[in-house]
This record gives structure tokens, C-alpha cells and sequence, in this order.
């Protein structure tokens, strides 16, 4: 804020104003008290004296009370703004430096009422959709006691009632054995609440929640989703649990996906059987006319459309059957030698790298098909005859593979449903082996990931745990 000189000067030009009245009140008194006689003049000059510094004394108080109250209201207000309290203002009726300074004083306390609204508001918000959404949020402390339950907390784990203040392991005890487990083992994860257990849950319509119990007839199981964060709060260590309840979802999820199986095996059965009816029709009429010389090709071709259709189904039955990983030690030497053989790819291992003579548990049978999956997919991406490669190290944690190609890569929507089931951009595809190899990593307990290459072409990583 730019200030004129005149405004800027205005404090010193009056007090010089002040102390030139004194000089001259001082000088015409010295010349008043040398007219006096001598006999007088001691006596008037240490009066005259007196009445100066008295007179000096009150117009300097004069104009320093007001700064000085100033500056004491400056500091009030300080400390209000300290305890957060910004309703104070300073008023100076003057127009000089000291107006300038309350000016601004009182924008700084406009700006930060109007930040402290703004920041209100925000927490109302925030307080409003933390305690509406129907995720379960639950903050413990350090020590194991709760300080801060949700909406959807309270109805879930503590028939709505206040959780904070209360120890985790109390409400622990009066929940059902699978939330016990989920939230005690570490870790996130899917936890499944059999029917018939104790479980509330939570209905919020613009603020007001309702507490429902389950009904006794429903006779399903109850998904849910528990992920854990553990961050520091004034110094101590919180854990913030988030319960998610996924069996609406998961439900509509499987309907869904019941109607794309039953689209794609609708539209594989139909590109089959209309040829093969078109073909068996023109076999009898051709039997009709004694021409016998087409037959062996129709015949071929409807061995070869019942083989696609035989394999298609096979597919799909697979992947809806996939039992548990029976685990063995498992060479990775002998593993990669088996692929080798079935198909080829190049095998990029460090010379002083020894993993393949390492061990690892895994189910072979399972981890062979996956991999082969993933190789095939390689070689039909359009990647040259030595542009797929299968990496194989050792982490701090497990394993990590990773297939590549230097083909043409995926678009952004590929790669988002690439392993989802039954998707597939390719003509004959039944879009299961990248879903087929998530199905086996996951089992393991691993995870599967896809990125484009900067050079161009896939990437497909599989983390495995030790």
C-alpha cells in the first residue's frame, strides 16, 4: 500500500510542531524573566522552569495517550485472534501513519474471519459426508481406544451407539468371529459375515440414520471390504479402519456378468450352428443329386466348427471350475525349461543372477497355464518371433515376472477391461487367459499388472509372495 509523503510525515511533523512551541514558549520566557529584577528573577525563573516541564510533561501526555491506547488495542486483538476469536476492529480518527496501521490491522482480521468461515464451512462439510457415507470409518489410537466413529461405525458395530472412548478389543468381543478375524490379522481384504450372525445395518436419508437389523430369513452371506491406514496424529501413532459392504454390489456385479456369459455363449453357439446347419442342409441335398465329390470338404469343415465349439466350451468350463492351488516346491529352472519347450520366448536372466536355481511354492500345473496364457497373448499381439521375453527375479517379498512383448501395445479402454472375462478384441478370442491368469495369480495371493512399454509393446508383471 503505497502512502503519500505527506500522510507519511504527519506524526513527525506535529511533534516538531509541539517542541517548537515549547522552544518558543522557553525563548519568551527568558526574555520576560530578564526584565524581571534581580532579586526576583531566581525565584520567577525556577517557577517558569516548573510550569514548562509540568506543561511538557501533559501535552506529550496529551498525544501519546491515544497511540499508547492504540497500541494496547492492537494488542487485544492479537490475543483474540489467538483464541480465534476475530470480531475486534481499531478505530483511529486521525489521518496519519497510525490510521494507516489500523487499516490495515483490521483487513487482516476481515481475512482471517473470512478464512476461518471458509474453514468452518469445510469441516461442516466434511463432517457431514464423513458421517453419511455409507463406509464404516473407525479411528483407534495408539493405545487401542477408539476417537472416532461414523454413522455407518456406529450402526454396524455397536447397534448405533457412541464408540469413542471405548477399547477396540471390547466392541471386538461382541462382534461375529469373521469381523474379529478380519480386523485383527492385518491387512486389507474381503471377509465374508455368514448368514444368521449378528450384523446391523445402516440406512442415512439427508442426515438421519436408521438402524436395521438383518432379517432372520436371509439366507445369504455378507461381503465386506476392510482397509486399514496408520498415519500420525499430534505425535501419536492412529489406525483408521474403512468396512465397505460390498454384497449389493458384488450382487449386481454377478448379474451382470451372468448376462455377458450368457451373451457371448449365445453369440458362439449361433456363429456355429448356423454353419453347420447351413452345411448339413446342403450335404443331404447333394446326397439328393448322388454328388458325393463336396462331401469330404463339408464334412471337414463341420469337424472343424464342432473342434472350435468343443474347445469353447471347454474354456469356459475351466475357468468356471479352478480349484485351490495344491502348493509344491517348484524349481523355476524346471519350470521355465517346460515352457521353453512349449513355446518359445527369450529368457532374460543376469548372468550373476541365480534365481533359477531357486525354489518357490506354488500349484506348477496352475502357474504353467497361466504363464502360457500370457506368452500366447505375447505372440498374437503381433510381436516379432524373439520380441517376447520372460523375466523372472527375486524381491524383498516373493517374486516378480514379467512377460513382454514388442508388439502394438493397448489403447486406454483395452487395457481397463483387458481382464475382465469374457472381453476379448480379437475375432475368435474368448477373452479368458489374461482373465484366467489374474483368476491364478490372485489365488496365490499375488497380483497382476499391465502397462504399455515406452519402446512400444506390453508389459505384464505377476507378483508372487514368498
Amino acid at each position: 500500500m503505497s502512502v503519500p509523503a505527506s500522510r507519511r510525515i504527519s506524526l513527525l511533523w506535529r511533534f516538531c510542531l509541539l517542541a517548537g512551541a515549547l522552544i518558543l514558549g522557553g525563548v519568551l520566557g527568558s526574555v520576560w524573566l530578564m526584565r524581571l529584577p534581580g532579586a526576583y528573577r531566581a525565584w520567577a525563573l525556577v517557577a517558569f522552569t516548573l510550569m514548562m516541564l509540568l506543561l511538557s510533561a501533559w501535552l506529550m501526555y496529551r498525544q501519546l495517550a491515544p497511540m499508547l491506547a492504540l497500541f494496547r488495542a492492537v494488542n487485544g486483538t492479537v490475543i483474540g485472534y489467538q483464541d480465534g476469536d476475530y470480531s475486534f476492529s481499531l478505530h483511529w480518527p486521525d489521518k496519519d501513519e497510525l490510521a494507516e496501521l489500523a487499516e490495515v490491522h483490521n483487513a487482516l482480521g476481515n481475512t482471517l474471519r473470512e478464512q476461518r468461515l471458509n474453514l468452518v464451512q469445510r469441516e461442516l462439510l466434511l463432517d457431514t459426508m464423513v458421517q453419511n457415507t455409507p463406509v464404516a470409518m473407525l479411528l483407534v489410537a495408539d493405545n487401542k481406544t477408539i476417537v472416532f466413529a461414523n454413522i455407518a461405525a456406529r450402526q454396524l458395530l455397536h447397534h448405533g451407539r457412541q464408540l469413542e472412548g471405548f477399547s477396540l478389543q471390547d466392541i471386538l468381543q461382541g462382534l461375529s468371529p469373521a469381523v474379529k478375524e478380519a480386523i485383527e490379522k492385518g491387512g486389507d481384504g474381503l471377509f465374508t459375515v455368514a448368514a444368521g450372525s449378528q450384523r446391523q445395518a445402516a440406512v442415512a436419508d439427508i442426515g438421519v440414520a436408521t438402524a436395521q437389523s438383518q432379517p432372520e430369513e436371509d439366507d445369504g452371506d455378507e461381503v465386506y471390504h476392510l482397509a486399514r491406514r496408520s498415519f500420525s496424529l499430534n505425535g501419536k501413532l492412529h489406525t483408521l479402519f474403512l468396512l465397505r459392504h460390498l454384497t449389493t454390489e458384488l450382487r449386481r456385479q454377478e448379474v451382470q456378468t451372468w448376462k455377458k456369459v450368457i451373451r457371448v455363449i449365445s453369440h458362439e453357439l449361433n456363429n456355429s450352428l448356423a454353419p453347420l446347419t447351413s452345411l448339413a442342409h446342403s450335404g443331404q441335398e447333394l446326397l439328393k443329386r448322388g454328388d458325393a465329390t463336396r462331401l469330404p470338404q463339408i464334412l471337414e469343415t463341420i469337424a472343424d466348427r464342432s473342434r472350435h465349439l468343443e474347445s469353447f466350451i471347454h474354456g469356459y468350463a475351466r475357468f468356471a471350475k479352478l480349484p485351490a492351488p495344491l502348493y509344491t516346491t517348484v524349481s523355476w529352472h524346471d519350470l521355465l525349461t517346460a515352457l521353453q519347450a512349449q513355446i518359445p520366448f527369450q529368457l532374460a536372466v543376469a548372468e550373476h543372477d541365480t534365481v533359477l536355481q531357486k525354489e518357490a511354492r506354488m500349484d506348477r500345473a496352475q502357474m504353467e497355464q497361466a504363464l502360457l496364457n500370457l506368452l500366447k497373448n505375447a505372440h498374437e499381439s503381433g510381436a516379432s518371433e524373439d520380441g517376447v521375453s520372460l523375466q523372472v527375479r527375486a524381491i524383498h517379498d516373493g517374486w516378480r515376472l514379467d512377460v513382454t512383448d514388442n508388439g502394438s501395445g493397448m489403447s486406454d479402454t483395452v487395457m481397463a477391461n483387458a481382464l475382465v472375462p469374457f472381453y476379448s478384441t480379437k475375432r475368435h478370442g474368448t477373452g479368458l487367459g489374461l482373465a484366467l491368469a489374474r483368476e491364478i495369480i490372485e489365488a496365490h495371493g499375488g497380483r497382476i499388472l499391465l502397462s504399455n512399454r515406452q519402446e512400444g509393446g506390453l508389459q505384464v508383471t505377476l507378483i508372487l509372495p514368498a
